[in-house]
């Protein structure tokens, strides 16, 4: 990586490393887990990165994109194999500080893991829409790009979703955020 693509990535990296961390705090209660995925995606964002394509969407989505496939291989590998935390015994463990880091932002996405058990009803669709518009904070274009939709179909799909959510939960209980319609 050349020094300018270097200073890109490192920014890319500082402006949407925390945004990461908190989908997968909202995913996972595991400390490991959130600090191995959130790697994992910067990983492939460092080994793809001569692939973004501005004109496709902004960075922000193409990271976010990417963080949903690491976080789907995760959910696969987890599924086929229940003892890979056992033959991992040779990772890195996280220091005290870090773990202490971690589960300070695993206690402050509880309330986003119980919204994301309440979206688990919603079809997939309807889902990954709230995740990335509600919950990760990208607009409805970024959003329509990582899920290769149009940004209309977004936005019925997040109106329907919002609606289903309100009258499971009762309009007082869900709080969703409405300043997406800036696009």
């Amino acid at each position: 990586m050349g020094g300018d693509a270097a200073a890109e990535f490192e920014r890319l990296y500082r402006a949407n490393v925390e945004a990461v961390t908190s989908f997968f705090a909202r995913r996972s209660a595991d400390p490991q887990t959130v600090a191995d995925l959130t790697a994992d995606t910067f990983v492939q964002v460092i080994i793809s990165f001569g692939s973004f394509d501005p004109a496709k969407g902004t960075a922000r989505g193409w990271v976010f994109g990417i963080a949903r496939r690491v976080y789907a291989a995760h959910c696969e590998a987890e599924s086929q194999h229940r003892n890979k935390l056992m033959r991992l015994a040779g990772r890195r463990e996280l220091d005290g500080d870090q773990v202490g880091e971690l589960l300070d932002r695993i206690d402050a996405e509880a309330a986003g893991r119980r919204l994301v058990t309440e979206l688990s009803a919603l079809p997939a669709l309807h889902r990954a829409v709230v995740e990335l518009v509600d919950i990760a904070g990208l607009r409805s274009r970024e959003a329509a790009s990582v899920l290769g939709v149009s940004a209309g179909a977004v936005r019925i799909r997040l109106m329907r979703a919002r609606a289903r959510l309100r009258s499971a939960a009762g309009a007082d209980e869900v709080k969703v955020s409405r300043g997406d319609d800036d696009d």
